[in-house]
């Protein structure tokens, strides 16, 4: 019997030592993963215009996920309108477009993302092979860039090489055309462009001939092909453009009508489903500017730059047919939203204010897409693009 008592203890001492493991197992797992969460790092890099001249163009902060403070770490103060940035999906790079809204060519230049110092690092600068660089698309291998250049409606494709540098351009296409505005479509005006989800496929957006521009994309001879033109509303503009998660929709935004496509994206094509308007007041002249969808597909962000309404219009998106449902207008605390971002966790949005120099922050309502605006801000100088990536 007392053998038996002291085999029936030995085993209970096992499992309990063998629990006291586990539980300081799990304990030092969950406290490591605890540590991982609070060392990633959200970098923020705004770009912006300097007044045709040599200034501060690109601006790097370290963004606080938490209390949504930011600190400038970097600054490039000897570039001219850095007016549109793009990071790659791994974050390791940044591409600028440079002297944009120039009388000569512009450039596009690439950076070396310091992520432990919150830094860049100049790689290299290529002309950009037209007037006034306005937008940068990179694919989905992340070995090709796409530069829109606005002023002469142009598109240019450059190869990435693997140390993130460009090399020199592979085509460049050049569009003349013209639409019903006879003051902002007198000629072709590239604005931007986007590769297909499933990227055999390239969208531009011709502002001044109010069509999208599709193309075949052919990764083994580094070229885009002519496809089709996708007319939108005469007098519309698109801008920018973004597409749904799912594949499925794609929603353009139309400056100079204020107004939302709505698109089905279907074998290589875009198929209309409706328009929705993105000012809450009627205008006489449109500004719509900026686009984009939260990470789960639920909501879509659009911004208007007056002149008499500065604004961001929130739409709920209808996972079935791609229609949209207006759900909030809210002032973006100041003029001229040019561009804005939705922060990588999706708890708020940061819009730059070109006009009033200045970058507001919004906490985001993830399960009601709503925007609540918060007393921080971050003063800059004319910002006009928003990137951001957390490591």
């Amino acid at each position: 019997m007392k053998k038996l008592q002291q085999t029936h203890l030995k085993h209970i001492l096992n499992l309990m030592t063998r629990k006291t493991i586990l539980f300081l197992c799990l304990t030092v797992f969950l406290l490591g993963c605890k540590a991982v969460k609070n060392n990633n790092k959200t970098l923020l890099f705004v770009g912006g215009f300097t007044d045709k001249k040599p200034g501060e163009g690109i601006h790097v902060y370290e963004f606080n996920a938490e209390t949504a403070e930011a600190k400038l770490t970097f600054t490039i103060d000897n570039i001219t309108n850095t007016s549109f940035l793009k990071v790659t999906e791994d974050g390791n790079y940044l591409y600028s477009v440079v002297e944009s809204q120039m009388q000569h060519n512009g450039k596009v230049a690439s950076f070396k993302v310091d992520v432990l110092n919150a830094k860049l690092e100049l790689l290299n600068v290529k002309d950009c092979g037209g007037l006034n660089p306005a937008h940068l698309e990179i694919d989905k291998t992340g070995k090709y860039l796409v530069n829109s250049n606005y002023s002469d409606g142009s598109l240019s494709l450059f190869k990435i090489k693997k140390d993130g540098s460009l090399g020199n351009i592979k085509q460049v296409l050049r569009f003349k055309d013209s639409s019903v505005n006879k003051s902002r479509q007198e000629a072709s005006h590239m604005h931007s462009s986007n590769f297909s989800p499933d990227n055999k496929h390239l969208y531009a957006h011709d502002l001044g001939a109010d069509k999208i521009r599709s193309f075949k994309f052919d990764i083994k001879k580094d070229s885009l092909i002519n496809q089709q033109e996708i007319k939108t509303k005469l007098g519309s503009g698109p801008r920018h453009f973004s597409f749904h998660p799912n594949g499925l929709f794609g929603y353009g935004i139309n400056e100079l009508s204020g107004t939302i496509d709505a698109y089905l994206n279907k074998n290589g094509s875009l198929l209309f489903i409706e328009d929705y308007q993105t000012y809450q007041q009627k205008q006489e002249i449109y500004r719509a500017a900026d686009i984009h969808i939260s990470k789960d597909g639920k909501f879509l962000y659009a911004s208007n730059r007056g002149p008499k309404e500065d604004s961001i219009a929130i739409f709920l998106i209808n996972q079935k047919n791609g229609k949209l449902n207006l759900v909030q207008h809210i002032p973006t605390g100041g003029n001229h939203p040019r561009n804005f971002a939705l922060s990588p966790d999706g708890n708020f949005v940061l819009v730059a204010n070109q006009f009033s120099n200045n970058i507001a922050i919004f906490k985001r309502d993830v399960k009601k897409g709503k925007l609540r605006k918060l007393l921080k801000e971050i003063k800059v100088s004319s910002p006009s693009s928003i990137q951001m990536k957390t490591y």
